[in-house]
């Protein structure tokens, strides 16, 4: 599997699609006041893919590696905030759930690219 541009990744493409829905879905409703909670969703969300992309010009599977499992921590911190915001009602829970198995796929995918690489790393 060999990557030629950031844009090559599926991941890095869902991460992004992911961080759209995150503005569009924090954009309006309750969630839209709580702009202390509504920020740090966004900044998990766009962590994501500019983690990947980070990781991927870095030109080190290594360090590539690296910035995939700051990604993957990032997914979860998304999660976890979406499961606070669900509690509370700032969300409502279909939007909540949607996102949150977005993240699951996301994070899953990750953990796949991140065992490519350490495999590379062993040969």
């Amino acid at each position: 599997m060999t990557f030629k541009r950031i844009e090559d990744i599926e991941v890095w493409r869902l991460g992004c699609d992911l961080a759209k829905e995150i503005y569009n879905k924090t954009s309006t409703g309750s969630l839209a006041k709580d702009w202390g909670l509504r920020n740090q969703i966004r900044r998990s969300a766009i962590s994501i893919p500019s983690n990947i992309a980070e990781g991927f010009e870095r030109n080190s599977n290594r360090e590539f590696r690296r910035f995939l499992l700051i990604a993957k921590g990032s997914c979860a911190e998304l999660r976890t905030q979406l499961t606070i915001v669900k509690s509370v009602a700032l969300l409502p829970d279909e939007i909540a759930n949607e996102i949150i198995d977005s993240c699951i796929e996301i994070s899953s995918k990750l953990q796949n690219l991140i065992t490519y690489l350490s495999n590379l790393e062993e040969r």
